[in-house]
C-alpha cells in the first residue's frame, strides 16, 4: 500500500467502529468511514473530547454537531502546500489527505521531466494536485464541473502562492472539455482523474464509474501529447479493484504509447495501532 509518512498538519489519530478519529491542525473531527468495520477499543481520550462529530442520518446525508472550536475554515499545511478546509456537508473537509502520495509522485515526475509539462487535471474537485503541480513548475488545465469547488482550489491556489502560475480554470463536464480539447487539437502530457464513483451531468446524464471509466480513459487517450510522461486514476468505488483500473490503463494504452502500468491501494497510517488505513486506490500508466 502507497502512502505519505510527511503529513504534520494531518493526522488519523485512530478509527474503530466505522469512524475515523483525526486530527486537522488544531481541529480534531470524527466521520464515518463505512471501512471500518473492526471494533477495536476506543482508547484515545479525543473520541470523547473531539471538536466535531459528523452524525449520519438514516434517510441519508447527515450534520455535523459540533462541541469545540471549529473555525467556519482554517488552513492546513503539506510540505510547501496550503489548504484551506471546513467541515462540509456529507462529511467532507475539502481535502483527501491519502492523496498526498500522488501529489508527491506527479511533483517528482514534473521535476524530472527537464522540458515544460502540461497537465490536465480532471475531476479535480479542490485543486489539491492543481497546486502541488504548479508548485512543481508545470503549466496546469484544472476541470470540474462544480463552480464552487473550482473557486476553492483557486483559494487554495491562492494560500499556496501558486495562484500567478500558468493555470487555467474550467468549470465544465469532463467528458465534454476532453471532447473539445481533441477538437481543438491541444495535447497534455500527464494526465490526473478522479472520477466519482456515480453522479449527474448539468442535463441529467447518469454517471456510474464501472459502465463509463473505459470509454472515459480511451476518450482521453486523445488529449495525450505524443510524448506522454504519465497518467493517474483513481478511484473510490469499493468494486472497482486497482488490478481493473490497472488492466484498464494498460490495454488502452500500452499499444499506443509503450510503457508500463501499475496499481495499489493508498492508504493513512494510523497513530494508535501502527497499521495503515485503506482509502482507495491508484493505477498509473507511466511512459
Amino acid at each position: 500500500m502507497r502512502f505519505s509518512k510527511d503529513w504534520k498538519d494531518y493526522e488519523l489519530l485512530d478509527c474503530s467502529c466505522g469512524e475515523r478519529l483525526e486530527r486537522w491542525g488544531r481541529v480534531t473531527l470524527i466521520r464515518p468511514d463505512p471501512q471500518v468495520i473492526w471494533q477495536t477499543e476506543k482508547k484515545h481520550p479525543l473520541w470523547r473530547k473531539a471538536d466535531a462529530v459528523y452524525h449520519r442520518s438514516n434517510t441519508g446525508g447527515g450534520h455535523w454537531e459540533v462541541r469545540g472550536k471549529v473555525p467556519d475554515r482554517w488552513e492546513i499545511g503539506y510540505k510547501d502546500l496550503t489548504f484551506n478546509v471546513k467541515t462540509m456537508g456529507f462529511k467532507h473537509t475539502g481535502v483527501f489527505p491519502e492523496q498526498a502520495v500522488n501529489w508527491d509522485y506527479v511533483r517528482d515526475l514534473i521535476t524530472k521531466a527537464n522540458r515544460p509539462v502540461r497537465v490536465l487535471n480532471l475531476f479535480s474537485y479542490t485543486g489539491a494536485a492543481t497546486v502541488s503541480a504548479l508548485k512543481a513548475g508545470a503549466q496546469v488545465v484544472h476541470v470540474d464541473a462544480s463552480k464552487g469547488m473550482v473557486q476553492w482550489a483557486k483559494e487554495n491556489a491562492q494560500s499556496s502562492g501558486v495562484i500567478d502560475r500558468p493555470v487555467r480554470w474550467i468549470v465544465d463536464d469532463c467528458v465534454k472539455f476532453v471532447q473539445r480539447e481533441i477538437r481543438r487539437g491541444n495535447h497534455y502530457d500527464i494526465l490526473i482523474m478522479d472520477p466519482p464513483s456515480y453522479g449527474r451531468g448539468p442535463g441529467g446524464e447518469v454517471w456510474k464509474l464501472e459502465n463509463e471509466i473505459y470509454s472515459f480513459v480511451e476518450l482521453c487517450r486523445g488529449v495525450l501529447s505524443e510524448n506522454p510522461i504519465a497518467v493517474l486514476l483513481n478511484s473510490y468505488t469499493t468494486g472497482l479493484s486497482p488490478a481493473v483500473m490497472q488492466y484498464i490503463l494498460s490495454s488502452v494504452l500500452s499499444p499506443t504509447f509503450g510503457g508500463h502500468t501499475e496499481s495499489d491501494e493508498i492508504g493513512l497510517p494510523v497513530t494508535s495501532s501502527g497499521l495503515v488505513l485503506p482509502c482507495g486506490a491508484t493505477a498509473i500508466w507511466k511512459r
